[in-house]
This record gives C-alpha cells, structure tokens and sequence, in this order.
C-alpha cells in the first residue's frame, strides 16, 4: 500500500530533529576529545534545540504566524503539559523528602540489614530502593557512590565489579519508579496509567532483577561487615506511601501533592522547618527546568514532524527493516522497532529520558498500527532507554562513578550486569508473550 503522505516533505520535516541530535552528539563529541569532564551535559538541550526549531520555521514553508500557532499548538498539547506539572511535583517531593534525610535514612537502613555474604546483592537492592524511591539514578549514585567507593576499599571488593552493581541497582529504580522523569515521559507520550506501566514494567525488570542478585551472590567474596549509622524509621515511611497510593490507583497529581505533604510532616518530626520546606520545594521545580523546557520545545518540533508525514514515515521504515520478523509475528517486529528507535536515540542523545521524548510520538504510532498496548510500549521505550543508558561509557552514571572510584567509565559501564539481563529478559518477553502485547 502506498503511504499518504508526501516521501519528499516527510523526509523535510525530520531535517530539524536530525539537526538537534546532530549538535547535541557533535557537541558531546568534541568536548570529550578535549578531555571536558561530562562533555554530553556541557551543552544544556533546550538550547542544542533552538536551531532545529528554527530550521523547523523555515522549512514549514507557511507564514510566520501559522507556524507559530502550530509550534505552540505541539507545546501545549495536553499530553506535554500534563508531563511537564508531574515533573514539578516529582521534583518538589523528592527535593523535600532528600532535604528530611530519607535517603540517608533509606540506605542506612538497608546496610544494616545486609549480612557480609550478600554485601553486592544487598548493595544492589539498597540503589533500587533508592533509585525507585527518588525517581532519579543520578541521585542515587551521587547519594550511595561514596558510601559504596569505602566499602569496596575496606572490603576488597573489585571497584568496577562494584560500581556496576551500584549502577544496575540505579537503573533499576528509575525504570521503575512512578515519579522518574523517564517514567512520566514514557507514559504520557504512549498514553497510558503510570500504574498500568508500572505493572507490565514490573513483569520485565522482576525477573531480570532476580536474575542479576543471584548473579552477584556468587560474585560476593567473603567480605567484613560495614558499619552503618543511625536512622530514623519514619524517614523511610514517605518512599514508601507513594508507591502505596500509585500502585492502588490514585491519580498521579494526588499521590505527589500528598507525598510532598508527608515527606514534610515526617521531617517536621525532627528538625526540619517550615522555611526550609517552601524553599525546598522551589528547589524540587527548578531541578526539573531543563526537561520541563526541552520537553515542551520537543512537543513543538514533534507538530510539525507529524503534520508533514515524518512519523508515518519514520514508522514505514522501521516497519520495512522488521519486514522479515514480521511475516512470523506483527507485534513482535513492532516491540523490536520501539526498542531499537529508543536505543538508537539514546546512543546518540546520551540521554534516557530525552531519547524517549524524542522517540515517544513515532513510538505511539507503532504501537497503534501493531496493535499493541500503551502499557506495553510505555514500557518497552523505558525499558530499553535506561538498558541503553545504563550501559554507555559516555553516559552521566558511567561518568560519575568511574571518576567516584577512580576507574575507567568503560570498566563501569561493562561491569552493569543488570542492563544486559534486563534487555535478554524484555526480548524474550517481547517473543514469548507476543499475544499479550
């Protein structure tokens, strides 16, 4: 069947995204040759984009006020602007709850329940719980690295063997977490309950997690035990109510406005002030600035990629690609498309949850046309950007653990064992439960 689009202006229309990812890569690139610490973040994405924005402009080939009104039509898609007020609220609890001392709290507790024997199992769960309470692997590695780093040198526990636990542990949370940016990109692009794609997530990333601690336990030399401090129990209890009330089915905006409100409370119970708490909260918002921005930007440029033909096109050939897979099963070939278009954006962008709005909307359109549920593509786009992510030398968690332990990313980014099993369980998911998409 022929497409109903123009090839030629389909083909235009992605000259702008493909510029985007271009500055992003060559700017990273560069900067890395010159020896820049973190050369991918050292030019922020919502400015990388202003240029293919206007090279969208003038490509649009309409009045200036028309391509406005579709630039803004993109950005305030409800969709894009429901993402943006969750990455506020995700932001603001889990500045208020990391300012109560939750994380210290979540970790302490965990180390002192941790026999020797099963020290980087253990170590693995403690940054999943982490990584799942705050919605961030960044945070968690910045919070339980150094912590890991003294325990690797007082154990003689291999740093790299280490540092990979503590990032597979990482992005196990932010998989999973309902208030990781990647998260709340992957659903609202694919339309689906946070915690419908928490469950279908939950079948994937269960085993692969399973998998990866018996893995460890056999790894985990005789080790000394490690001393913790102490922790007030009802620092941990914040973490714990959002996932209650996400799981049960609560509203999203609900279950972070009343997390944002019990995190305080149980602070208030210590030390923490009223003061501290409206700061703490602004805080929460402006952390999350650039992919508020970038997220919006991102929704403009998606407009006018769709009304000239670019999604059905991008999907066309990634559907072309997959033909072979998709003489045996149609769904199977289009969940492999959705992994491989995040894993390809995402070894570009070095980035997991832009490389899910970048891919979210062509991602949408597979999972339209093979019939398969948001929740499942929701969680495939998740799943396969920090599967990606976790294991890139050049990504931020290689790069801050590697300079934390003092060792190579590359040794840090092979050693994340959680990343390879997740993407072997999720492919053979994809084959096994390929009527259950």
């Amino acid at each position: 069947m022929q497409p109903s689009f123009n090839k030629t202006n389909a083909k235009l229309s992605l000259l702008p995204l493909l510029t985007f990812v271009a500055l992003f890569l060559g700017a990273g690139l560069y900067l890395q040759s010159q020896g820049v610490d973190y050369a991918f973040y050292q030019l922020p994405a919502p400015v990388a984009i202003l240029p293919a924005i206007m090279l969208a402009f003038i490509l649009n080939k309409n009045t200036i006020n028309h391509s406005v009104e579709t630039f803004i039509k993109g950005a305030g898609h409800n969709n894009i602007i429901t993402m943006c007020l969750i990455y506020l609220l995700a932001g603001a609890f889990s500045a208020v709850a990391g300012a109560t001392g939750g994380v210290d709290a979540v970790v302490n507790a965990g180390l002192s329940l941790i026999p020797p024997a099963l020290l980087l199992p253990g170590l693995f769960l403690i940054a999943a719980v982490v990584s799942t309470a705050m919605g961030t692997s960044m945070g968690t590695i910045g919070a339980i690295g150094p912590i890991a780093y003294a325990v690797s040198i007082k154990t003689g526990i291999d740093p790299a063997l280490m540092a990979g636990t503590i990032v597979s542990g990482a992005m196990f949370g932010d998989n999973l977490s309902i208030i990781s940016d990647t998260t709340i990109a992957a659903t609202r692009t694919q339309g689906c309950e946070m915690k419908d794609k928490f469950r279908e997530n939950l079948k994937i990333a269960l085993p692969a997690a399973v998998l990866t601690i018996a893995l460890l336990f056999f790894l985990t030399p005789a080790a000394q035990a490690v001393e913790t401090k102490d922790y007030d129990i009802l620092l941990v209890l914040p973490y714990a109510f959002i996932l209650v009330l996400a799981v049960m089915g609560f509203n999203v905006f609900v279950v972070l406005f009343s997390g944002i409100i019990f995190a305080a409370l149980m602070g208030f119970t210590g030390s923490y002030e009223g003061a501290s708490f409206v700061k703490d909260i602004y805080k929460g918002f402006t952390d999350m600035q650039e992919i508020f921005l970038l997220s919006m930007f991102i929704g403009g440029l998606s407009e006018f990629i769709r009304i000239n033909g670019g999604l059905d096109y991008i999907a066309q050939k990634i559907q072309a690609i997959t033909k072979v897979i998709a003489k045996w099963h149609r769904k199977v070939a289009d969940q492999l498309g959705i992994a491989a278009l995040v894993m390809t954006s995402n070894l570009c962008i070095a980035n997991n949850t832009v490389s899910i709005i970048v891919a979210g909307p062509i991602a949408k359109k597979l999972a339209d046309d093979g019939e398969i549920s948001g929740k499942r593509s929701a969680s495939l786009l998740d799943i396969f950007a920090c599967v990606t992510q976790g294991s890139l030398p050049y990504g931020a968690q290689a790069l801050l653990l590697g300079a934390t332990f003092k060792i190579s990313p590359w040794q840090v980014s092979t050693s994340s064992y959680y990343c390879f099993i997740l993407a072997f369980t999720a492919i053979a998911v994809i084959c096994l439960r390929r009527n259950k998409a």
